[in-house]
């Protein structure tokens, strides 16, 4: 028992000395932490201590016979005895108090007080920098500045030379900027007489004042030619050329009051005056904008008055079309209605019938009257044409809805004459699309045209003459008339789709045999196929000639007949 007893506090004591080593190394860790940082703080203190202040501020005494500089000198000196005799001495005590913490191990206080002192040397270093800039300002000022004003020169005789070299660009503008540059050089002489006299505090300004000058000459050299040239010569041009086409419409009866023409001008005259009359000054704020702005205008001007002549070409189009739709539509009404006792014994027209036949013949006669309030409109040159235009569209719009209204009555009513004429006209089409054929199969040298479309071109123009008999025929049969029409545009159009696929497939065949030209030299086969193929091609079996040159090219070529697709489409 005892024994356990002895090693438990044995135990007990050897924990007890650990704890404490541990401590103490924890301790001395955070004491050297903290003597470090205070020995950089002193480091810090040290570097704003040893600041080139002084040497900076002897080379000030040079210049001490201007009285500004004087009082710049006087003022650094008291601030510069400041920080040596007030701020620098309460750093040290600050370091020596800390410290002194540091060493008793009263670490909260020693921190707090690093904390402040860490401020102070912060303020410190701040004023001395400060200081230091101030004066370099000074000592540093007569190189630095020469410098500066050797690239403004520099820049003086580019934009000089520019200017000279273009002078008659300049316009009226010459004198100001003679003027201008003159001014500049005196800003030159200004600096040298105060570098002269050591009145460095003056440099800053006058250097300020140059470089202003010079950017705004930069822009007045890079600008004004361009100013002159638009207001003495492009808009003023394009203001005359503008009234005049002006005046000339106007008096061709075109309504252009609606473009507030003359208005525009005065006005555009005006800020072209004011332009120059600014850049006598050179102020040329936003004049370039400005000239462009009205350039722009007159250029949409001439598309208003383009616009205005097409649109009167176009109205005048739709009107004189409109009209002759109207007459013709008026006069099938007054026909119509001259026989509708007889129309409606021979056909038994229902009421319906009668009704819809009412509605239009009234509905055309308010159509009527508003196309000849339209004209009288025109006449008077009230609305422009492009209002006129969308007018006389809304009155097509309205004929041919009663137009679709007298043609379903007409449908009822019936007429063979009509179904003559249509027949008639009906048969001119389809003479073109035939003619239109033949016209296409001659476009392309076939060796061969194959003896099927012969015999298709045959009867489509065996049913045209079937055609003419059946309106040659007194009286005509208009049932029968109407199928022989359905058979020779089903005939035609069938001709026709016929000659198109016709002419594709020779020109594929044809395509593909020159493309597998390439291959004959180095492929036996390929050479006796392509030759099978030309013997096909050269007998009119277009397809079958396709067909043997396609399989055997895709054997070198796996997808040859979409690349020879596309490569043809590409050269339709």
């Amino acid at each position: 028992m005892n024994e356990i007893i002895l090693v438990m506090t044995t135990l007990f004591l050897l924990a007890a000395i650990l704890i404490v080593a541990v401590l103490n190394i924890i301790q001395s860790h955070k004491n050297k932490k903290i003597k470090k940082h205070l020995e950089e703080l002193e480091i810090e203190k040290n570097k704003i201590e040893t600041a080139p202040i002084m040497p900076e501020l002897s080379k000030i005494e040079a210049f001490l016979k201007n009285e500004k500089i004087e009082v710049l000198y006087n003022d650094w000196k008291d601030r510069l005895a400041s920080i040596k005799g007030i701020e620098i001495p309460k750093i040290t005590d600050m370091l020596l108090d800390a410290d002194y913490s540091v060493s008793k191990m009263d670490y909260k206080n020693a921190l707090y007080k690093i904390a402040k002192l860490e401020m102070e040397l912060y303020k410190v270093r701040q004023n001395t920098e400060e200081l230091l800039d101030e004066i370099k300002e000074i000592t540093t000022s007569e190189e630095r500045n020469r410098a500066i004003i050797t690239k403004l020169k520099a820049t003086y005789r580019e934009l000089y030379q520019k200017y000279s070299n273009s002078k008659s660009e300049y316009g009226d503008v010459v004198n100001s900027i003679n003027l201008q540059f003159e001014n500049i050089a005196k800003r030159f002489e200004d600096f040298e007489r105060v570098m002269e006299n050591n009145e460095y505090t003056e440099v800053t300004a006058i250097i300020k004042a140059i470089d202003e000058m010079l950017k705004h000459m930069t822009v007045v050299v890079e600008e004004v030619p361009a100013i002159i040239l638009m207001a003495d010569s492009i808009l003023p041009k394009r203001i005359a050329e503008a009234n005049e086409i002006y005046n000339t419409m106007v008096k061709q009866g075109y309504p252009l009051d609606y473009l507030n023409v003359e208005y525009n001008i005065n006005e555009a005259n005006k800020k072209i005056s004011d332009i120059k009359d600014r850049a006598k000054v050179l102020n040329l704020e936003d004049s370039l904008f400005e000239l462009k702005i009205l350039l722009e205008y007159f250029d949409g001007l001439f598309n208003d008055f383009e616009k205005e002549k097409n649109e009167r070409k176009a109205y005048e189009d739709a009107s004189s079309a409109f009209k002759v739709r109207l007459e013709k539509m008026q006069n099938l009404l007054n026909d119509i209605f001259k026989q509708i006792d007889d129309i409606k014994t021979v056909y038994n027209l229902s009421p319906e019938d009668m009704l819809l036949l009412n509605e239009v013949n009234e509905q055309m006669k308010v159509l009527s009257n508003d196309y000849k309030a339209l004209k009288d409109h025109t006449s008077n040159n009230t609305f422009a044409f492009s209002q006129l235009t969308k007018e006389i569209e809304l009155l097509v719009n309205r004929l041919i809805i009663l137009e679709d209204k007298l043609d379903s009555s007409l449908n009822v009513i019936g007429s063979m004459k009509e179904d003559e004429v249509r027949a008639r006209q009906q048969l001119e089409e389809i003479k073109s699309i035939l003619k239109e054929a033949k016209r296409k199969i001659q476009e392309y040298n076939f060796p061969v045209i194959p003896q099927s479309y012969y015999v298709e071109l045959n009867e489509a123009s065996d049913a045209i003459k079937e055609i003419i008999k059946e309106l040659d025929k007194k009286p005509i049969t208009i049932s029968v008339l109407n199928t022989r029409v359905d058979t020779a545009r089903d005939l035609v159009l069938k001709l026709y789709s016929t000659t198109k696929d016709l002419i594709k497939t020779a020109r594929f065949s044809e395509m593909a045999i020159v493309y597998g030209n390439r291959y004959r030299s180095s492929y036996d086969e390929i050479d006796k196929h392509l030759n099978a193929s030309e013997v096909l091609f050269n007998r009119g079996e277009y397809t079958k000639s396709l067909e043997l040159t396609i399989n055997i090219l895709n054997r070198l070529e796996p997808g040859i007949y979409d690349k020879l697709t596309k490569f043809y489409q590409e050269q339709k």
